[in-house]
């Protein structure tokens, strides 16, 4: 149910901020910002190879909400009913790739923001990925809340450092907190790098 909303927020807050942004993006139905270079993916593959293309960088931030798991197959053509197999239709699933533990793995690893999108347990599940997925900063985001969830103008997150200090944002627009986010993000960067 992902929109897309916070990502592109987020690449329009770092284009006036200054930065050269490369954003990858999945089958969505919105507007490229402004002085933002835009690749369009529609598979979770297709994007870690985008990703993957445009490294080296300084700082990687996957806002992107891709399925965990994909068919294993992919039919050529429409699955016709089949009266001999019943109302069922049985489906094999293989995990997609981890594009962000891909890319924060990677040995020129770029500083490494990632998003956990939540239905439970926002805060645990989301500092064990910060840890398992080797990443600097994770943003904690509660989407079984509707008013800030999926498809939602407004967003409010919590950000968790190595450290697993915590830095919450309070609700505002998608646009607002993507300037927030990118402030914080680019303060934890240089700390980083000095």
């Amino acid at each position: 149910h992902s929109s897309g909303k916070m990502g592109f927020a987020l690449a329009e807050a770092a284009a006036e901020a200054g930065a050269r942004v490369t954003l990858v993006a999945g089958p969505v139905f919105l507007p490229t910002p402004d002085r933002v270079q835009r690749i369009d993916v529609v598979s979770a593959r297709d994007m870690l190879a985008a990703c993957e293309a445009a490294m080296p960088c300084d700082l990687f931030v996957a806002a992107a909400a891709v399925a965990d798991y994909r068919p294993e197959v992919i039919a050529p053509q429409k699955l016709k009913k089949d009266p001999t197999t019943g109302d069922g239709l049985l489906l094999q699933m293989v995990r997609n790739p981890d594009i962000l533990a891909t890319l924060a793995g990677r040995p020129d690893r770029p500083f490494s923001v990632g998003f956990a999108a939540e239905t439970e347990n926002l805060l645990q599940y989301a500092t064990r990925k910060l840890r398992d997925k080797n990443l600097d900063l994770i943003v904690a985001n509660d989407v079984a809340n509707p008013s800030i969830g999926f498809n939602s103008e407004e967003n409010a997150v919590t950000v968790i450092d190595r450290q697993q200090h915590e830095t919450r944002f309070s609700q505002a627009s998608k646009g607002h907190i993507a300037r927030q986010l990118v402030a914080f993000i680019a303060d934890r960067y240089h700390q980083a790098r000095a």
